[in-house]
């Protein structure tokens, strides 16, 4: 790359002589400053891609690749024909459930993209082979919630679909266990109750974790220990959060990344407006509005009680007011305090349209599909981050009706706070929003330490040093070949 030596470039950085070039030193862009930055990306590359080549050395179940009678139905089932980027990336998935070595891909889409459809289509391919597989759900809700559409979906073609979550009744426990021991369970859907101890698969070829995200990486290993087998179970990942591509370049380096750019035809825009918390008043006749359309709302708030160190209006709070202001509206109430039992109850009678008003936390950040629900009003939507506000809309515009978000803020903000408002009303591309995201927070914030389970980079910016961590990564590839 015509860079100067390493140690040179040290010496350089550390005294730079009379003439050296004053903005290329503060901006980190002179060959001294560029040679630093390319081997902090190579190491970087060197030590995930060495990891995965030691993961291509352990041994799985091969799921051979071709057309499948039980698959085929699947799809001959659905009410909607799969897009062509949910085709692409199913036969990506397919290739990789084709080698006897264990696969490890992240597939990552915008809001409402397809991923569950997609990930149906591999947990058939194990089933078709007479193995077992499993998905994992950060929270009991969206658990649930893949339990029973994968359920409605697979059932009717004889699969077994068993649910294991921490809440099941001993007696239920036992009898799930049991099934996942012995193979009668086929599909196994749970929470990280699929990992805890006493989980003893008797078959599993394929573990697919959602929300990835929120596991740490030890909990997403837990799923990669050999079976009864000795083989090392395919792992997929799903993520909700649309992950920038100089992102996914450096800190997924490990992995292979599928993307499903395509939204389903039919899917509205969700129009989103902007207004002063002291024109709640107004919302709640926008509210009325939608309601007496027939339709459904969701109101989120930051808290769930009142804090003595935040001037925040609670969920709690904000539910009473609601049923003062609208007495004649159902009015339900939903957060993370609440029993399991309790959410479960309220969150059913607003899918089943019981409850035309859910006021909630982000406890129903992701995974909540309610086509009904055409209106989210976020309160002190400067609280949230963007990635949060992305899925909180994301959970309207599900149906035909058109649909809006509306972002109640309090006027006294910050830079970062009107940076952020001004991005989620300018655009609805989940990685548009990402790319802007990355910008403001830094990888760092961006993928928490906890997910990534590395140091972060000191010297590189992925946005300015992209052509370099290009280089980087083709070092790495000869490297490592060689």
């Amino acid at each position: 790359m015509g860079l100067p030596a390493l140690g040179d470039s040290i010496r350089y950085l550390h005294h730079p002589p009379a003439n050296a070039d004053a903005l290329g030193l503060q901006t980190r862009t002179c060959p001294q400053w560029q040679r630093l930055i390319f081997d902090e990306l190579l190491a970087q590359q060197i030590t995930l891609k060495s990891t995965r080549s030691r993961s291509s050395a352990s041994a799985a179940q091969r799921l051979p690749a071709g057309s499948i009678e039980l698959i085929d139905r699947f799809i001959e089932l659905l009410p909607f024909a799969l897009t062509r980027a949910q085709q692409r990336v199913a036969a990506e998935i397919e290739a990789d459930l084709d080698q006897p070595v264990p696969s490890h891909r992240l597939i990552q889409g915008d809001v409402g993209c397809g991923k569950t459809v997609v990930a149906t289509l591999a947990l058939l391919r194990a089933v078709a082979y007479g193995h077992q597989c499993s998905l994992m759900a950060p929270t009991e809700i969206l658990a649930e919630q893949h339990y029973k559409k994968i359920r409605q979906w697979l059932e009717p073609l004889g699969v077994r679909v068993t649910w294991l979550t921490g809440r099941l009744k001993p007696a239920e426990k036992r009898e799930a266990l049991q099934h996942i021991a012995d193979g009668t369970a086929q599909v196994i859907v749970g929470t990280h109750a699929l990992i805890q101890n006493g989980v003893a698969f008797r078959d599993l070829v394929l573990s697919i974790v959602d929300e990835q995200h929120r596991f740490g990486v030890l909990q997403r290993l837990a799923l990669r220990t050999p079976g009864q087998n000795g083989l090392i179970p395919h792992l997929l990942m799903l993520s909700a959060t649309p992950i920038p591509r100089t992102l996914a370049m450096s800190y997924l380096a490990d992995l292979n990344v599928s993307v499903i750019d395509e939204l389903p035809p039919g899917r509205t825009p969700v129009i989103t407006k902007l207004a002063r918390l002291s024109r709640k008043h107004e919302v709640h006749q926008v509210l009325r509005h939608e309601v007496s359309l027939g339709r459904q709302v969701y109101w989120v708030c930051p808290l769930i009680e009142e804090s003595e160190s935040l001037d925040l209006t609670p969920a709690t709070t904000c539910f009473e007011e609601l049923q003062q202001a609208l007495p004649d509206l159902t009015i339900g109430l939903v957060h993370g305090a609440m029993s399991a039992a309790e959410k479960d109850a309220t969150m059913s009678d607003f899918q089943r349209g019981i409850v035309q008003v859910l006021v909630a936390t982000t406890v129903i950040e992701v995974g909540v599909d309610v086509p009904n629900a055409s209106l989210m009003i976020i309160e002190h939507a400067e609280r949230f981050g963007l990635a949060q506000l992305h899925q909180l809309r994301g959970r309207v515009g599900r149906g035909a009706s058109k649909s809006a978000c509306i972002l109640l803020y309090d006027p006294a903000l910050s830079a970062i706070g009107k940076e952020r408002l001004k991005i989620i009303y300018e655009s609805n591309d989940g990685f548009e929003i990402a790319r802007r995201d990355l910008e403001l927070r830094g990888p760092g914030e961006f993928l928490g330490e906890r997910q990534s389970g590395m140091p972060f980079l000191r010297f590189a910016d992925l946005d300015r040093d992209e052509t370099l961590l290009a280089a980087a990564q083709k070092t790495a590839d000869r490297w490592l070949r060689d």
